[in-house]
């Protein structure tokens, strides 16, 4: 994915979902952020919904860049985890 397209699925992201209530979405909203700037691949997962109906849906992955941006952030004074990096709830 070209650059101008990461940046724009992130300001999508910011727009659409950002002014969700809570902490916990704000972290899922800036990892969702990071994860489109760093190129994550589009991935499907399943679950189960109501009645124990299994569903797919469509989320980001992990690209290496995405892993190497995380792990530089956590790094600290006290060591490669002096940091956690949050990936918050999806709202």
């Amino acid at each position: 994915m070209s650059k101008k397209k990461r940046i724009a699925k992130a300001i999508e992201i910011a727009v659409r979902l950002g002014g969700i209530d809570g902490a916990h979405h704000k972290a899922w909203v800036i990892d969702q952020m990071v994860r489109a700037l760093t190129g994550c691949p589009d991935v499907t997962g399943e679950a189960l919904g109501p009645n124990n109906v299994p569903y797919s849906y469509l989320a980001q992955g992990e690209s290496k860049e995405y892993q190497k941006l995380v792990k530089n952030a956590c790094k600290g004074e006290d060591g490669p985890e002096t940091y956690s990096w949050d990936t918050g709830i999806a709202p």
